[in-house]
């Protein structure tokens, strides 16, 4: 019999391909958004008084939604397996989102092989933060492809782990101080209310990040791309960003791809070998597909060894 956590993965990866996100008001995630929003706005002044209230919207939002996951699907266990497999997979699915990063940078690939630069960079809005209009169309190429590499990380590597180490409520914490730190984790005038939940993103990517970028090497190898100059790069670059993950797996992307993945001002990964032409774009997505069944198919093992493990 499989064990119903490998159901679950599954269940949730098949959700994730066939039917994408859920709409905004059945949406995990969107919830855990729109509560750091309503917490947010009562943040006080003043250096220490916010990262008090940042630790302080850091529990509650994390233990919140973390707690009622694992209570609502210890009850539905109890009750009926079936639909703790269906409902534990549609949650799990909302802390991913590999069809959604495919779609978004799909469709920046179909403007730009269409000549239309100015969509490209209104639909490159969705993948990234920075300020995309004067942008040209191998910077375009080079954030898409960024994106695509460290969302291998954010949006399917690490919610996975947590899930095979936690269950679904470790996938759902992790994606809430995921979302805390992209909501308010920043620099400025909250920069010290984000400073927990960003430290403690940093913390909880460290090895799912570290994984990723393993996993984009062999995938590399997998769709013959150069998984020599993956390594390598990966070695060599993956410091020159600020955060201490994201470069991992955008300097092994940027390897196998080989070319130089920039952002003006702040860091320049890998080799200019290869012109950023949009092709470079599906290639991306096309190991970022690989990594994610690599991780998919860890994953598989490991629930496998731990349920015919002698008790």
């Amino acid at each position: 019999m499989m064990p119903v956590e490998i159901a679950m993965l599954l269940f949730a990866l098949v959700i994730d391909q066939l039917l994408g996100e859920p709409p905004s008001s059945l949406h995990p995630v969107v919830w855990i958004g729109k509560s750091i929003s309503l917490l947010e706005r009562r943040a006080p002044r003043g250096a220490m008084m916010q990262l008090a209230y940042g630790v302080f919207v850091l529990v509650v939002v994390v233990g919140l939604f973390a707690s009622s996951t694992y209570l609502l699907l210890a009850w539905l266990r109890a009750w009926n397996e079936v639909g703790y497999v269906i409902i534990g997979g549609l949650i799990l699915k909302s802390t991913f989102a590999v069809r959604e990063l495919q779609r978004a940078a799909s469709r920046v690939w179909d403007a730009l092989v269409s000549e239309n630069l100015d969509t490209a960079r209104r639909n490159l809005r969705h993948l990234v933060s920075r300020n995309t209009e004067s942008l040209d169309q191998p910077l375009v190429v080079a954030a898409t492809v960024e994106s695509v590499a460290e969302n291998v990380t954010d949006s399917f590597v690490s919610p996975v782990i947590f899930f095979v180490l936690f269950g679904v409520a470790g996938a759902v914490a992790y994606r809430a101080v995921n979302t805390l730190d992209s909501m308010i984790g920043y620099r400025g005038g909250y920069e010290h209310l984000g400073k927990a939940a960003a430290r403690l993103d940093d913390l909880l990517n460290f090895v799912p990040a570290r994984v990723a970028a393993g996993l984009t090497v062999v995938a590399s190898a997998i769709v013959q791309a150069d998984f020599r100059g993956a390594w390598r790069i990966m070695l060599r670059d993956h410091g020159l960003t600020a955060s201490p993950n994201a470069g991992w797996t955008m300097s092994a992307m940027s390897g196998a791809l080989g070319v130089q993945l920039e952002k003006i001002g702040c860091y320049r990964l890998g080799d200019p070998q290869a012109e950023l032409s949009p092709l470079k774009i599906l290639r991306a997505v096309h190991i970022m597909y690989v990594a994610v069944a690599l991780t998919v198919l860890a994953s598989i093992i490991v629930e496998v060894i731990v349920y015919v493990r002698p008790t």
